[in-house]
């Protein structure tokens, strides 16, 4: 991996982008001839440099691949006499149609009744994080996350509801603006009803 560090930054800001330089080149070029094919001129002023900043962006938002959710958990993970529910709700999600390389965004809500281990929750928030940034549907991403939660805490029960909006669905196709989709996962002490409603209930509530 490579620091490109870019000049001419406002004085106090300095931002420094890290990307494989062969994984950039290869996608530069190909978002050239992608821009050629649908008819653009690759070498006009405002086009110049969108193949490179489009090889950029897309290892950015498909970062995932090479993050490993279950050792960030790992990386904060404590012995804690708690057996009570643990909901870390309204994380902002964005990820990555894997259909039509359309953005779909929206929160996630992820619930844990530990069972002896707890870890920090700035690493829940991340697992959704690893997995989003990856080409994904929204169905098999509320699968990974409860899994990789379930099988690294051994918890009591987990819960995932993720809400989402699909650009796929709003820009093209159906064009359907206000649509929002909903996935959810459990697992042990939440596939009991009366648990999984306390869950619905917490994370449906306006506490601020």
């Amino acid at each position: 991996m490579n620091n490109n560090i870019h000049d001419h930054q406002p004085e106090g800001y300095q931002k420094i982008d890290r990307y494989n330089e062969h994984t950039t080149q290869i996608l530069s070029e190909n978002y050239k001839t992608i821009l050629e094919t649908l008819g653009e001129d690759p070498q006009r002023e405002g086009l110049l440099k969108t193949p490179l900043r489009v090889a950029k962006s897309m290892q950015f938002l498909t970062q995932g691949y090479n993050m490993k959710p279950d050792e960030i958990l790992r990386s904060a993970m404590f012995k804690e006499n708690y057996s009570q529910m643990v909901v870390v709700k309204d994380i902002d999600l964005y990820s990555m149609c894997e259909h039509h390389l359309l953005p779909f965004v929206g929160k996630a809500h992820v619930a844990y009744i530990p069972n002896g281990y707890i870890t920090g929750l700035s690493k829940i928030a991340r697992v959704v994080e690893a997995f989003a940034r990856r080409l994904q549907v929204q169905e098999r991403l509320t699968t990974q996350i409860k899994e990789c939660i379930q099988n690294t805490l051994n918890p009591l029960g987990v819960a995932v509801v993720i809400e989402a909006t699909h650009l796929c669905m709003v820009m093209r196709g159906v064009q359907k603006q206000n649509s929002v989709t909903t996935t959810s996962e459990f697992t042990g002490a939440f596939e009991k009803v009366a648990t999984r409603e306390e869950f619905l209930k917490i994370i449906s509530a306006k506490m601020h």
